[in-house]
């Protein structure tokens, strides 16, 4: 069977994706790995009508509404290359048959690469975060920290004080300019110089001078990494931002490849739910009309 769209990612944005194509009663097949961003945070916070709920719940609600339409495929698996064919793109598969279809959605996401600090990895979604804005509020203005991990550091450093008492632990990552210890100060920013040790019990900053620090909430920027290959292989060109590499759209999430459309974080700086649930409906609106009109 030649599908008429390919999604390859079921998350958030894949799922948003399918939403519009499936309402065309246009055949489509939704490829997911299984492997949300997200997987680590228990709630989702700042999603209109679903503030507080089950991250997992939403997405596997999204994906029950989404296979309700009797024009929808899903496989379980991983999507390991793709290619143009004469009639649009085939998609390999890993130990499944390859599938094809006239336009491609990459909604395949990103891997957040963190600061190596012992304990850090073990909280990332619990205790440790990137979004104030996701995870910010449910701290209840207590003991907020930032963990450096390039001068953008600064960025969220900034921010953080209207959650609560904010000190940023510099970890040997850079060092404040005069005009930033400025911003720093009139922001009430306390700087922690010692660097971290390792992190025990929930949230309890072992520094390398021997005290402990304890904390409500630790909110670090990660280095961003494509989580596949795909886009690198069909030719898609990226944007090279301070955290790290995204996929290259316009407005309508086309990418550089005619017929291909990315979504989500693979396809912008930062993320979060409701801007990857956005991002999806756009794609999958812009790849059906293309499929009318041709372009984009």
């Amino acid at each position: 069977m030649q599908y008429d769209v390919i999604i390859i990612g079921g998350s958030y944005a894949g799922l948003a994706a399918g939403m519009p194509l499936a309402r065309a009663r246009r055949k489509i097949l939704v490829i997911d790995g299984g492997q949300r961003r997200n997987r680590f945070a228990q709630h989702s916070h700042g999603f209109l009508t679903q503030d507080g709920a089950d991250a997992g719940a939403i997405a596997a609600k999204g994906r029950e509404q989404l296979l309700a339409y009797d024009t929808v495929h899903w496989l379980e698996g991983k999507a390991s290359s793709a290619e143009r064919t004469e009639h649009g793109f085939r998609v390999q598969i890993e130990g499944m048959q390859p599938q094809e279809a006239r336009r491609l959605v990459l909604a395949t996401g990103v891997v957040d690469l963190l600061p190596d600090v012992p304990g850090l990895a073990e909280r990332w979604g619990s205790h440790v975060f990137h979004c104030p804005y996701c995870h910010g509020y449910e701290l209840n203005q207590g003991q907020i920290g930032v963990l450096a991990s390039s001068p953008m550091s600064m960025h969220l450093a900034l921010l953080l004080p209207d959650w609560g008492t904010t000190t940023f632990f510099l970890n040997s990552a850079f060092e404040p300019d005069d005009e930033q210890l400025q911003k720093l100060k009139a922001r009430g920013v306390r700087l922690e110089r010692s660097r971290i040790s390792r992190i025990e019990g929930a949230l309890d900053l072992i520094m390398q001078d021997g005290r402990v620090v304890k904390l409500d909430g630790l909110f670090t920027a990660t280095r961003l990494e494509a989580a596949s290959p795909i886009a690198a292989m069909l030719g898609c060109e990226f944007d090279d931002g301070p955290l790290g590499r995204t996929i290259k759209t316009d407005l309508m999430k086309a990418s550089t490849v005619q017929g291909v459309y990315a979504c989500g974080d693979a396809a912008r700086p930062g993320g979060s739910l409701p801007l990857a649930v956005g991002d999806g409906t756009m794609a999958g609106a812009a790849a059906h009309q293309s499929l009318i009109f041709g372009g984009y």
